[in-house]
């Protein structure tokens, strides 16, 4: 089995229990980081991890629990987490000349393969580490302002944001215009099912040609297309994202079964679906939170 088909099984399974990753993937921990590196996870990976049932943000391999004195517990399950290795497809002397020559083609420089490589970690508390390591862990953001008008403040810092206007009572992106439609506040259940739907329409609202310029915005699809339920899945996840950057949880998903029934089946007909979905909306929170992260 390969890693695309090993992490749609986890994503299946999940939904299959009732479990949403995209949608309500954290606590007020925070997101999950590597205990060693202090790196947060990116991509799929914060979903896959943050759907565990456990409380504490911080993960390691069982080798790094070796290396810090100390080790995983008899019996614990690990958790799945994925990686790209970049193969090198070159020469030796034509990767000298690539990394020394700015002149050389581009079909050279693409002469690289990216691997997707499966990983196993452990959650803190599947650990025993020593004390010494444990006063050390940096201390988990927390805040003190106002949830709701930290969402307020993601939405007025976008960089070249698209216009939005409250009418009618359907929330809509439209690319042709770049404007958001939102329903008028007072019609929405709360102040986080505002900002959620909100932040799921300016996740849209990236891939315009003007920003990202992403073919599943760019290019007209008809609804229920796979390109359509592509652009969906990503607008969603970056939603979830972008909650969790405002210490606010998302709304639960109305009429849930059949919306998870839809997901599945589309998660079964192309295993690498979700992976790239992910990675996708990590771009897209990553500019509507003007920040300039490598995956």
């Amino acid at each position: 089995m390969d890693t695309y088909a090993i992490v749609t099984e986890k994503i299946i399974n999940l939904l299959e229990t009732g479990i949403v990753p995209w949608r309500r993937p954290w606590t007020s921990t925070g997101l999950p980081h590597n205990l060693v590196s202090k790196k947060p996870y990116r991509g799929v990976n914060v979903f896959l991890l943050s759907a565990s049932k456990y409380v504490s943000p911080f993960w390691l391999t069982m080798r790094q629990a070796n290396e810090l004195d100390g080790h995983v517990r008899k019996g614990e399950e690990s958790t799945l987490i994925v990686n790209w290795k970049i193969e090198n497809l070159l020469s030796r002397d034509e990767s000298e000349d690539l990394d020394q020559d700015e002149t050389v083609d581009a079909k050279a420089r693409n002469r690289r393969r990216f691997l997707l490589r499966f990983y196993r970690v452990f959650n803190l508390e599947q650990c025993e580490l020593p004390q010494a390591v444990l006063d050390k862990l940096p201390r988990i953001e927390t805040h003190e302002h106002d949830p709701i008008e930290a969402a307020e403040r993601i939405i007025a810092a976008m960089p070249n944001p698209p216009e939005i206007q409250y009418a009618g009572s359907k929330a809509f992106y439209s690319s042709v215009t770049d404007r958001i439609t939102l329903p008028p506040r007072e019609l929405l259940i709360s102040a986080e099912e505002q900002a959620a739907t909100t932040y799921h329409e300016i996740g849209h609202a990236t891939g315009h040609p003007k920003r990202l310029n992403r073919k599943s915005i760019a290019e007209a699809a008809p609804f229920g297309s796979p390109t359509y339920s592509f652009e969906e899945m990503i607008a969603e996840m970056s939603a979830a994202y972008l909650c969790a950057e405002a210490g606010i949880s998302p709304a639960v998903i109305e009429n849930q079964s059949a919306y998870v029934a839809g997901w599945l089946k589309k998660l079964r007909d192309d295993r690498k679906l979700v992976v790239h979905a992910a990675a996708q909306a990590q771009h897209a929170a990553d500019f509507i939170l003007n920040r300039t992260c490598a995956d």
